[in-house]
């Protein structure tokens, strides 16, 4: 059962709990982690951290509601002290980083105690999260499941009850994914607000930080704490929905493979109607052209990371990453920047082909998690490609660069090849912030 910053962050701040017993409670449960989702513990630094909590705490002087809360990063960002492994043999012999990334800096300030580098698919590239030089997560609430990536170990720590928070990356799927398929929320904020420095890039177009946590509430506390100076966590907006216009997008891009999944959606849809909302339905006739656009980008990006490597170090890739990487070759410097201009074209018409509503809800992905290393998956009698249906909902906004966050749907998948596994339903901020999109997510959420 996943954690609660709430309920944790009373425990602290009344001392029923200690930041040292909670450290202890939590470096017990990682170390007997069953999902590969633990890559690092840094227990030193992480104990005498909780420690000062402790002292802080008892003296009066609190920090807020991620003080003495302990926290895991996926192993793409930078915790000084610590490799940054990747989930790649590549960087198997890469020296500690010399510093915190921003975000760790920021969890930091905020009280948090970080404890933990977590799983992610090798470099990022990848929705699956079972290409890893450590081997495939695991799906905690099916462990012959994937667990969706890239951010991989966030997700499944945070679904087993490991950690109430982790911080994971977006780049185009990487936070909702996961999240929709380990049932919990994930949040992947407008770009650039967190800041993307000390993380190992995919693609520094689309690459966003992003939060995953158990609930939206303990989202939205750790949203506010970490986005803004001097965060609280008591900008959180009051719950309701009414007068909210909601988008539903009725081109066939947009529905999804899985039937649970499309009635999850329509009943989430519906119980935003019923508490007040406006229900719109929008066309966007650009959406085909956006997929192109966006792994044309990406593609190009993520090759030219790699180039030297892929000369270098071929033999330590996974084969999985190097058939994905290696055909980007040929892209051109003039095909890259047509991309570019392609881009901000398109964000321009899907601004316009949503201008009348807040929000958009859909689906996170196509289906629920399926097997590991499967490519294909077969439903209602059709082969569905795997990779592309944990892809294709998310990236167009990491194209557009809007605020989205996939929030567990109100029912699990019923029977069939999915029965009983969480099922994602998408919020996109169109005109609402990351805590407007989070307060219609809570909405669905509390059904």
């Amino acid at each position: 059962m996943a954690l609660s910053i709430r309920d944790l962050s009373l425990a602290l701040r009344s001392g029923e709990l200690s930041p040292t017993e909670h450290l202890r409670d939590t470096l017990e449960r990682l170390r007997g982690d069953t999902t590969n989702s633990v890559v690092t513990l840094d227990e030193e630094r992480a104990l005498a951290d909780a420690a000062t909590a402790t002292d802080e705490i008892a003296r009066g002087e609190w920090r807020g509601p991620l003080h003495g809360v302990a926290v895991g990063v996926k192993d793409l960002v930078d915790v000084e002290g610590l490799q940054t492994l990747c989930g790649s043999d590549v960087m198997a012999d890469s020296p500690p980083a010399a510093a915190d990334a921003p975000i760790v800096t920021r969890l930091r300030e905020a009280g948090a105690i970080v404890v933990a580098k977590l799983h992610t698919q090798e470099f990022a590239y990848g929705p699956t999260g079972d290409t890893s030089a450590s081997g495939p997560a695991l799906n905690p609430h099916d462990p012959t499941r994937i667990t969706g990536g890239s951010s991989s170990g966030p997700a499944a720590a945070v679904a087993a009850g490991h950690l109430a928070l982790t911080v994971g990356t977006d780049t185009g799927a990487s936070v909702r994914t996961p999240a929709a398929l380990c049932g919990v929320v994930g949040l992947k904020p407008t770009r650039g607000v967190l800041p993307t420095e000390g993380v190992f890039p995919l693609s520094d177009t689309y690459d966003h930080v992003g939060l995953l946590a158990g609930d939206t509430h303990s989202t939205s506390v750790a949203w506010d704490v970490l986005s803004r100076s001097g965060g609280t966590g008591g900008g959180i907006q009051l719950p309701g929905v009414s007068g909210v216009r909601v988008g539903v997008l009725t081109d066939p891009y947009w529905q999804a493979a899985d039937p649970d999944t499309r009635a999850n959606v329509a009943e989430a849809v519906a119980l935003l109607e019923k508490q007040g909302a406006q229900v719109t339905e929008i066309s966007t006739p650009m959406i085909d052209r956006i997929p192109k656009t966006y792994f044309d980008i990406c593609n190009a990006e993520a090759y030219a990371t790699h180039r030297a490597w892929l000369a270098t170090r071929r033999g330590d890739y996974q084969p999985a990453t190097l058939e994905r990487l290696e055909p980007n070759d040929h892209i051109t410097a003039s095909e890259y920047v047509d991309a570019q201009r392609a881009r901000l074209r398109l964000t321009t018409a899907m601004r316009q082909a949503c201008d009348a509503v807040d929000v958009l809800v859909l689906a996170t992905t196509r289906q629920p998690a399926t097997p590991l290393h499967a490519t294909t998956v077969e439903i209602e009698g059709k082969n569905a490609p795997v990779r592309m249906g944990l892809l294709e909902l998310t990236l167009p906004f990491n194209v557009t660069g809007w605020p989205a966050v996939s929030v567990p749907g109100p029912s699990p998948a019923t029977d069939g090849q999915f029965a009983g596994l969480p099922v994602g339903v998408q919020v996109v901020g169109v005109r609402l912030e990351e805590r407007g999109v989070l307060r219609v997510a809570a909405a669905i959420e509390r059904a």
